[in-house]
């Protein structure tokens, strides 16, 4: 295994220093441990957002941390949820009048963790509640989830969520438009090599030089089949393809997000998007924006997903409004 690490017992601590030094204006580190929140004084008249999850997915989450998007993200071990009593850290430190929503993918870890901090934040009279994003269409059910697994769409759910928190709504308003997003949200990806999590020294699954993973998630866990290798315009066609036929896109404004799982460079993601546009076109479907690079990774696993987002004025609005993140800037 060659990483450039110091010590495998380091690294998640050691990487969320990096990443509020490299933006100290906008994030700091709570002493309690690898949770991330906001530089600047919180504000009591907005509802604060949370999520959070595994690490190995930079730059989700501590990368969204910021104006317009997240009050904090609370990152575990690697591909491991962080525990309850993080979490509760978290949500206690951005907690607000308002009151706070959690934004939780679905992994079985993930979703009991914070429920049980939930439950310790509920205890202090902290007003708190939560979505939980389910936008991967490859598997409705797997070792790590019941239902659909939450993947890369939930970049979009912490967007759109974070506008509508800035605007001042209400807590069940931020709530109605994160679950609106979600109900729009689908995302498929492909995997032609694995990643290794430091722990562990060796790579999730293995690969023959010819094959390619299909359907996989951003856990290093293996996907749905396995295909011979192909051209990048039959592969973005066999993800597309599977998300078209979960939601009606026909005639629909979409936002198309190209997702590099952590070692795909950027040559290869604009291959992708130039059939990926020209697809979509030639199936009615308009795209309003795309965006194309790593959002949520699975350490240097090499491959793409695909997430399409069908809008409408409300989430168009939201979509375009400032935001200030190390990782995702909106003017």
């Amino acid at each position: 295994m060659k990483k450039l690490i110091n010590s495998v017992d380091a690294v998640e601590e050691q990487m969320i220093l990096g990443l509020v030094k490299s933006a100290p204006d906008k994030l700091c580190k709570l002493e309690c441990g690898n949770v991330v929140v906001r530089a600047e004084k919180k504000s009591d008249d907005k509802v604060a957002l949370v999520s959070g999850g595994g690490s190995g997915h930079e730059p989700a989450h501590g990368g969204f941390v910021g104006k317009g998007m997240l009050d904090c993200a609370v990152a575990g071990a690697v591909f491991t949820s962080p525990t309850p009593d993080k979490i509760f850290e978290g949500i206690k430190a951005v907690a607000t009048d308002q009151g706070v929503l959690c934004i939780v993918k679905n992994y079985t870890g993930d979703v009991l963790n914070f429920e049980m901090a939930m439950d310790m934040a509920g205890d202090e009279d902290i007003k708190v509640d939560h979505v939980v994003v389910n936008d991967d269409v490859a598997v409705q059910d797997s070792l790590y989830t019941t239902g659909r697994r939450g993947v890369a769409g939930t970049i979009l759910v912490h967007k759109i969520a974070g506008a509508k928190a800035e605007e001042g709504a209400t807590l069940e308003e931020v709530k109605a438009v994160a679950e609106k997003v979600i109900a729009n949200v689908r995302t498929m990806g492909m995997a032609i090599s694995p990643c290794t999590v430091p722990a562990a020294g060796k790579p999730g699954f293995e690969l023959a030089d010819d094959e390619i993973e299909i359907g996989i998630g951003i856990h290093g866990e293996p996907g749905t089949h396995r295909d011979k290798i192909a051209s990048a315009d039959e592969i973005a066609k066999t993800l597309l393809d599977r998300i078209l036929a979960d939601i009606d896109y026909k005639n629909q404004e979409v936002v198309v997000m190209v997702n590099g799982m952590g070692a795909t460079p950027l040559m290869e993601l604009y291959i992708i998007n130039n059939f990926v546009q020209d697809y979509l076109k030639a199936a009615g479907v308009k795209v309003y924006d795309t965006m194309v690079g790593n959002y949520m990774t699975s350490i240097e696993m090499a491959g793409f997903s695909l997430t399409l987002l069908r809008l409408d004025d409300e989430l168009k609005k939201l979509y375009d409004a400032p935001a200030d993140t190390p990782a995702l800037i909106r003017s």
